[in-house]
């Protein structure tokens, strides 16, 4: 079952900033019922390359994000609802009730300082205070079952979100939603270049990728990758304005030099096909990190072309971002 579904927004990052990678996923490789739940939640990648667990045991964390003016509060999408997570993944503190369940994604309004939107099952919801109080917003959408939020990188209020029945794109915060792609499919993530914010790309659930270069107005069908498969994640190259890395379920990984006119498999030396998650270190031109189902986080220092164990043995690892940290 996928526990994670995607998420950071996709916003050039300060170019001299030190990073620290997260992760969320669980540890479920021989898990037996009812047996002690191994190290699950929200996991952080030292400077020394080490990984550490990071505050509670979580079986359900869907996806997290993170304002730039404001990098060391973390807001992830739980089984259980939208928590705050501060001090470096310590300190852990619930938004919502219990009249919501089942977060899928989240995402922070970077031109809107205090507004959060996160998808479940059964809408959309957005917070203008930080979290304390909530409305929905997901009027318009006929199938209310979300998977993913994308928020423009530029503009506050403009919205995407994947649905059941395709990307809906608003201009006014949820108000009002109209069809933009991908009509009749799963849509599982969406991404916007942090190089041209109206490039986006959308993966779906068998459907392949879909692309926007109009801002997210329409979404077109982007070829046959993945097409039959389940593609979980995109990421854009901060370094490189060309290069674009999907990561999917017997699709493992597949990078782009231009811009997703064509894509390569870059799977050697991993031990499965079945990869979630997918993520370019900002600091390091050509250095990858994916998650491959039950396996390990892998490394690569040369875009994919190979591959190396770099920890978390046994876990699923959902969603990885980089997060810029505080000087010191």
């Amino acid at each position: 079952m996928k526990l994670c579904a995607l998420l950071l927004a996709a916003v050039p990052l300060p170019v001299l900033a030190q990073y620290a990678l997260y992760a969320c996923g669980s540890s479920t490789k021989d898990y037996v019922v009812g047996a002690k739940l191994p190290a699950s939640g929200i996991f952080v990648r030292s400077s020394n390359g080490e990984w550490r667990h990071a505050g509670f045991n979580h079986p359900f964390i869907s996806a997290f994000d993170f304002d730039p003016r404001e990098p060391s509060v973390i807001y992830t999408a739980a089984g259980n609802g939208l928590l705050r997570v501060t001090e470096k993944g310590e300190r852990w503190k619930i938004l919502t009730g219990n009249d919501v369940t089942e977060l899928l994604d989240v995402a922070v309004d970077r031109n809107q300082p205090g507004t959060i939107y996160f998808a479940h099952t059964a809408g959309i919801q957005v917070s203008h205070d930080s979290g304390a109080t909530w409305r929905d917003v997901a009027t318009g959408i006929r199938r209310k079952y979300t998977a993913a939020l994308r928020v423009d990188s530029r503009r506050a209020g403009v919205l995407l979100a994947g649905t059941e029945q395709g990307v809906y794109r608003s201009e006014d915060g949820g108000a009002q939603w109209k069809l933009a792609g991908a009509a009749g499919i799963q849509v599982l993530h969406i991404e916007q270049s942090p190089h041209d914010p109206c490039f986006l790309l959308a993966s779906t659930e068998g459907g392949g990728l879909f692309a926007s270069f109009d801002c997210g107005v329409s979404f077109e069908s982007n070829g046959n990758l993945g097409v039959g498969r389940n593609i979980y994640d995109v990421a854009f190259d901060p370094t490189s304005p060309n290069r674009i890395a999907v990561a999917g379920w017997g699709v493992g990984v597949a990078v782009s030099e231009d811009r997703g006119k064509t894509w390569q498999a870059r799977n050697v030396g991993l031990p499965s096909t079945n990869v979630w998650s997918i993520a370019f270190d900002p600091t390091q031109s050509g250095r990858l990190y994916t998650s491959v189902h039950e396996e390990a986080v892998y490394v690569s220092t040369d875009n994919g072309q190979t591959w190396r164990k770099d920890g978390l043995t046994g876990s699923s690892i959902f969603r990885m971002k980089f997060i810029p940290e505080a000087p010191q």
